[in-house]
């Protein structure tokens, strides 16, 4: 029987205990059903359990009391600030690092990466999260090697996964790695996950921030968002800038974590995003209407982006093709093979 221990940290996203709790649960009942032990048996820990605690049907158990674990498990953290769910997490990091030199892999889901980061678990290994959460995860732990676009990492013993639906993509790795190919097929047909996924880019959205405090950074944004679609060069658009070109650059990299060409880029992109899954123009409108003016140009630029092409990406998000049938009906049609 491996021994699985789940963290449930401090600000802790209650979907994804739910999820993991609900999958390996569900690969226990497998092993019932063929009237064989339970192959996980499944202690939950806190940082500051008290005698009696339960979480649901679990009793929880305190990470001062030392119980070695083969496999440690730490779900994403709620929305919020970050830092300061590490913060409230400061007492696990000595916890992991003894588990973890004692033999036991770990394993963090979605935003949980930045607990591993945080108490240097990471260093030198490469790792992934969020999508959304990649940049800030790269530039505060810079010894980190990062995957951004990655759905699962494995590295000397720690796995990572990317944002929220790629959890199940590293707890089926979880299930292939100790209970075969066979369990992990049955257990992705129970739960309809899509093995097939090898990015997550596709699920990002540029989201720059505006509050950083630098009214020269905020006048260069508020151009490019007004004028993207004009089609005009980054030296046109920020030509009005009171500044030099190399100033703006340097104050711009500092304020946001990228050049005012790649804001530029990013924000066109992030235009035809929206277009392509709310709308029916043709690729050649969404570029026309996104500020690019050839074709061929856009559709490598987008898929440098994304990791797909244009046409991937609206079957994949457009809004009336899910609603009107489509993928989604497709997916619903090989329902009957969930028995």
């Amino acid at each position: 029987m491996l021994q699985l221990g789940l963290l449930i940290t401090n600000r802790h996203r209650l979907l994804s205990v739910a999820a993991i709790l609900d999958v390996f649960e569900s690969v226990n009942s497998f092993y019932e059903r063929a009237n064989q032990p339970h192959f996980f048996n499944i202690t939950l820990f806190s940082p500051d359990a008290e005698p009696g605690k339960f979480y649901g049907a679990y009793p929880m158990q305190s990470i001062h009391e030392f119980t070695k674990q083969d496999l440690i498990l730490i779900p994403a953290f709620g929305s919020g600030d970050v830092q300061l769910s590490i913060m409230s997490n400061q007492c696990c990091i000595p916890w992991l690092w003894e588990q973890y030199k004692n033999g036991a892999e770990l394993a963090s889901f979605c935003t949980g990466a930045f607990l591993l980061a945080a108490g240097g678990l990471l260093n030198g290994k490469h790792a992934t999260t969020h999508i959304d959460a990649a940049e800030a995860l790269a530039s505060n732990f810079p010894d980190i090697i990062m995957k951004s676009d990655a759905v699962v990492t494995e590295d000397k013993g720690i796995f990572t996964s990317g944002g929220a639906t790629s959890s199940f993509h590293l707890m089926l790795y979880l299930i292939q790695r100790f209970c075969g190919k066979d369990l992990t097929l049955r257990t992705a047909k129970m739960f309809a996950i899509d093995m097939d996924r090898e990015q997550q880019t596709y699920f990002g959205t540029f989201a720059p921030p505006q509050n950083h405090g630098d009214g020269l950074v905020n006048m260069a944004q508020q151009k490019i968002e007004k004028e993207y679609q004009e089609g005009s060069t980054i030296e046109v658009l920020i030509q009005d800038i009171p500044a030099s070109r190399r100033n703006v650059v340097r104050r711009f990299k500092q304020a946001i974590g990228v050049t005012p060409i790649e804001y530029l880029q990013r924000t066109r992109i992030e235009a035809a995003k929206k277009l392509l899954a709310q709308t029916d123009q043709s690729v050649l409108e969404v570029m026309l209407n996104s500020g690019y003016n050839d074709l061929k140009s856009f559709r490598q630029l987008f898929k440098k982006s994304t990791g797909v092409t244009p046409k991937e990406y609206r079957d994949k998000f457009n809004i009336a093709r899910l609603e009107t049938g489509g993928r989604w009906n497709r997916r619903m049609s090989g329902a009957s093979y969930l028995d």
